[in-house]
């Protein structure tokens, strides 16, 4: 049985759907991101777990408990915003504190859980520091330390890594998965970086306009898309827009692409090809004894990207996107080949 259950659940804001039958179900102790676009619905729909919303229709239950209307005070849900939302007039240590007093822990108590989240964020040497003492990443851990101190049933959290640099981004994920997964929480994480989502859930719920356009693992939702804009909004996609033609290829304004993927449709159907760049392989050479699709073209663009380079190569009426290794050398205006395997192409609707 699922922890935590929404069901159905729709918000409207002056007649504009904000979510729309937004259904999931969320196992204890996992962490789960809500990745897309801005004004997809992901901050309304965490929004609504944490009662700061009311569904116009739906149950959301916890644990087995129907919390839809019950207010964000009573829920015992944490939440860490964009903004650190510190006091600034308290030191670290009081502003954690202040939380655990709002829910009535005894007076001995407070202090040491409060010096215990410092030590699980790894800034107990701040305690007596105040806000503006400290950098942004400093701060939003201070902030997830105070959202954890008083051991909420589901942590939320809000674009947390938004506001601070790329560098500081990468260290502060991997440390809110490390206490994620120490603490065993469950936990929803709302952003609109793929790389984020990708790189530290368990499962993704992919939103586009107010509906969930696929769920799944990280590996599911990059290596399976289900629909055209999971498979361009996460990643790099090459795009291929044509009809199906037999069971194995498909007829597109450019080229005939070789596919093991079409047996689903129907023939004369109109669909989109998709091939990730790392599927593709670029030689300077013609080669031969290729049992898929080998197109010529020039190199357009050359991008470093540290142990790979980004290319672009022209095949006439469009650019193809390709990754190679680092050590590999092109040119720009080189001509070259480009090869992938029937099975690297897939095709949806």
């Amino acid at each position: 049985m699922a922890y935590l259950t929404l069901a159905d659940i729709s918000k409207n804001f002056n007649k504009n759907p904000a979510v729309e039958h937004f259904n999931l179900d969320v196992e204890k102790g996992k962490l789960v991101s809500f990745l897309g676009p801005s004004g997809c619905g992901k901050t309304t729909t965490l929004r609504m777990i944490a009662g700061f919303e009311t569904p116009d229709s739906g149950v959301i239950e916890l644990d087995g408990e129907d919390i839809s209307n019950i207010p964000p005070n009573k829920r015992n849900i944490g939440m860490v915003f964009q903004s650190y939302a510190l006091f600034p007039n308290m030191t670290v240590l009081d502003n954690i504190c202040f939380g655990l007093r709002m829910h009535k822990m005894l007076k001995n108590q407070i202090v040491p859980k409060a010096r215990e989240v410092l030590d699980l964020v790894r800034l107990s040497d701040t305690a007596n520091r105040y806000p503006n003492q400290l950098s942004g990443g400093q701060q939003q851990r201070i902030a997830l330390a105070r959202a954890l101190a008083i051991e909420p049933r589901v942590l939320l959290l809000d674009e947390p890594l938004s506001a601070l640099d790329a560098e500081v981004r990468v260290v502060l994920r991997g440390e809110i998965r490390r206490i994620q997964t120490n603490l065993k929480i469950t936990t929803i994480y709302v952003t609109h970086d793929q790389e984020e989502a990708l790189s530290i859930s368990d499962r993704v719920v992919v939103m586009n306009k107010a509906h969930i356009e696929q769920v799944g693992t990280p590996q599911e939702i990059y290596r399976e898309p289900k629909t055209k804009f999971v498979a361009t909004f996460i990643g790099t996609a090459n795009e291929f827009h044509g009809s199906v033609c037999g069971k194995d290829s498909v007829k597109s304004a450019e080229f005939l692409i070789k596919t093991n993927n079409a047996s689903l449709f129907a023939d004369g159907d109109e669909v989109f090809a998709l091939v990730r760049p790392e599927k593709i392989d670029v030689y300077s050479y013609k080669p031969e004894n290729i049992d898929g699709n080998v197109l010529e073209g020039l190199v357009d663009t050359i991008t470093f990207r540290g142990a790979e380079t980004r290319l672009g190569i022209d095949i006439g009426e469009k650019v193809i996107t390709a990754d190679v290794p680092g050590k590999d050398v092109f040119s720009y205006g080189q001509r070259v080949w480009v090869a992938f395997d029937s099975n690297a192409c897939q095709v949806l609707k």
